[in-house]
């Protein structure tokens, strides 16, 4: 184990949890995207099919949005509105699994979005880690069984550190 994950594995502020079902996923997502300001960036990780796209549903209807969220592998991003409660900002959600080098996303917006204000989430962030500002909350899927995940909440940067501190007390307290 590299000299990074074992510093994260034992940090207090690295959350895990095990979802047992997708509609448990959509759950967890409801509530860390209650917690979700504008600027705020959410990287996803994990292999097809653990829970990527079940929270980041989740997160849209915690920010309050009525949007159908659908994972956008072929068209890279989509963009959401959340509810009024946040001032309908914009909720970009991108999908980078296509992508070979992180060179193919030069004018598909992601710099747009990085900047604009609104939450950016990503799955398959790890195909482009250097479009991401240090500070960021990292999301580490893996399947347990067929239908269970575990979920790792890895914050970077004292901002997610007390989100993930709130996001503890609040959701699993």
């Amino acid at each position: 184990m590299n000299t990074q994950l074992s510093r994260l594995v034992q940090s207090p502020h690295v959350l895990d949890c095990i979802s047992h079902s997708a509609i448990q996923t959509v759950r967890i997502g409801q509530r860390l995207g209650e917690l979700l300001q504008s600027g705020d960036v959410v990287l996803l990780h994990g292999e097809l099919g653990t829970g990527k796209t079940q929270i980041t549903k989740g997160i849209a209807q915690g920010l309050g949005s009525g949007d159908m969220v659908n994972s956008p592998s072929f068209v890279l991003m989509n963009e959401y509105r959340a509810g009024p409660q946040w001032h309908h900002m914009p909720i970009y959600h991108v999908d980078l699994y296509r992508i070979e080098t992180s060179d193919e996303l030069y004018g598909i917006g992601l710099t747009e979005a990085l900047i604009d204000g609104g939450v950016c989430l990503v799955e398959w962030a790890e195909r482009a880690l250097d479009w991401f500002e240090n500070d960021r909350l990292e999301i580490h899927f893996s399947h347990l069984s067929e239908t269970k995940r575990i979920v790792r909440f890895i914050p970077y940067g004292t901002k997610y550190e007390s989100l993930i501190h709130t996001l503890k007390n609040t959701a699993f307290a």
